[in-house]
């Protein structure tokens, strides 16, 4: 298994023990969209840690009633945009706020 793989999975693992008991917060109406949010988030760092062009730990997520919330530096113009990208794949995501600045 390559260091990205291994990183991407313990990244994923990470973030669902971090979750796990967490009440409701933020204004969420229910728990179950507490919990939708978190599997959003989870799945576009999962994602992200995947892929060979975002780096997954210069880039910050977080999902609220399905949107997207992207923040945080990119190296370049198509790095910032394959994030955005990535994240409008993922099941369930009604939106994606892309703040991501581009620092060379």
């Amino acid at each position: 298994m390559n260091t990205a793989k291994l990183f991407g999975t313990a990244l994923v693992a990470a973030s669902l023990l971090a979750t796990v008991g967490c009440t409701v917060m933020r204004e969420q109406s229910t728990v179950g969209q507490a919990v939708d949010d978190t599997a959003i988030t989870t799945q576009v760092k999962a994602r992200f840690a995947e892929s060979p062009v975002v780096s997954a730990m210069a880039i910050n997520v977080e999902t609220f009633h399905g949107t997207v919330q992207l923040s945080g530096f990119a190296k370049s113009d198509t790095e910032r945009k394959t994030a955005e990208s990535i994240a409008r794949s993922v099941p369930n995501v009604k939106a994606v706020k892309n703040d991501i600045v581009v620092r060379p």
